[in-house]
């Protein structure tokens, strides 16, 4: 005859079992994340350098592209308006190289992410405990479609343009139009591809707009491109979220792609000699949900 154990006995000896075993039993631990996106928004504001509001100079012609994709090379969540680059929390550095000569970022490393898209995803836990005021990010590398007059007819163009600091670029695709380079190009750099037609150029020094709120408590160099915007309610990280937190940054492509006129149609017009002189991005504008 079978003995039948009582059931206290059976859970005594499963949590005895469980006790014996470091895997057996134990609660699993799911780190929150943060998560940053990317937004590209031709409805917002258009602001200079100083984060004012922007027209376009006499001379010249904008228009809003339409992007395909983006890469950033830096991140910093800043406490207050008076925390220097750099002084704040780096949520991300790209890859850079001395491959070219002078250190570059190294394009062919690069991460991009699209409208909407998820550039980067990291454990909160990694991030020191704060309130963050602002965000910072140095913009890399730009793509998009652009509206151009050639021969009397409206087409759509691509442009690539190359907006961080310096960057080492071996070749890269537009359109399945290929550019090599292998060289370091300074912020500026751009390439447009249109029908099988291509052609590159660079757009003069310190002709890119990067909108810095805070010129006066917190300056960046020129040439780096590193765009500031700042939350409408402070984000708080207390290091032991157990929900994602999703940062969206919103860029102002509201007339971003800016060129001299020749021809004063407002329409760009590349093959009568039409340059591009910024390509700077219009603003930030970071929000979160958790």
């Amino acid at each position: 005859m079978k003995k039948i154990i009582p059931i206290a006995v059976m859970i005594s000896m499963f949590l005895f079992s469980c006790a014996s075993s470091d895997d057996c039993c134990a609660p699993v631990e799911e780190s929150a994340n943060l998560i940053i996106k990317f937004k590209f928004d031709a409805t917002q504001e258009r602001l200079d350098n100083l984060g004012q509001p922007a027209t376009i100079p006499a001379g010249n012609a904008a228009q809003s592209p339409v992007f395909s994709r983006m890469s950033a090379n830096y991140i910093e969540f800043a406490p207050n308006a008076t925390t220097l680059l750099g002084e704040g929390e780096i949520i991300y550095s790209g890859a850079e190289t001395t491959q070219g000569g002078d250190v570059a970022i190294d394009f062919q490393a690069a991460q991009f992410a699209g409208n909407d898209e998820v550039f980067i995803t990291m454990p909160l836990n990694q991030i020191a405990a704060g309130t963050y005021n602002w965000v910072r990010v140095s913009l890399a590398y730009q793509e998009g479609s652009i509206q151009l007059l050639q021969n009397g007819n409206d087409i759509t163009g691509t442009l690539a343009s190359f907006v961080g600091y310096n960057s080492y670029i071996t070749n890269f695709d537009v359109n399945g139009s290929t550019f090599t380079i292998n060289q370091n190009k300074l912020q500026g750099f751009w390439a447009f591809e249109a029908l099988g037609f291509t052609t590159q150029g660079q757009a003069p020094a310190g002709a890119t707009t990067v909108p810095n709120p805070l010129f006066d408590s917190s300056p960046v160099p020129q040439g780096s491109c590193v765009v500031t915007g700042q939350f409408a309610n402070v984000l708080t990280i207390s290091g032991s979220e157990t929900e994602d937190v999703e940062v969206t940054l919103s860029f102002s492509v509201n007339n971003s792609f800016e060129w001299t006129e020749i021809n004063a149609d407002g329409k760009y017009e590349p093959v009568i000699g039409e340059q591009p002189v910024d390509m700077g991005l219009r603003g930030l504008v970071p929000s979160f949900s958790n």
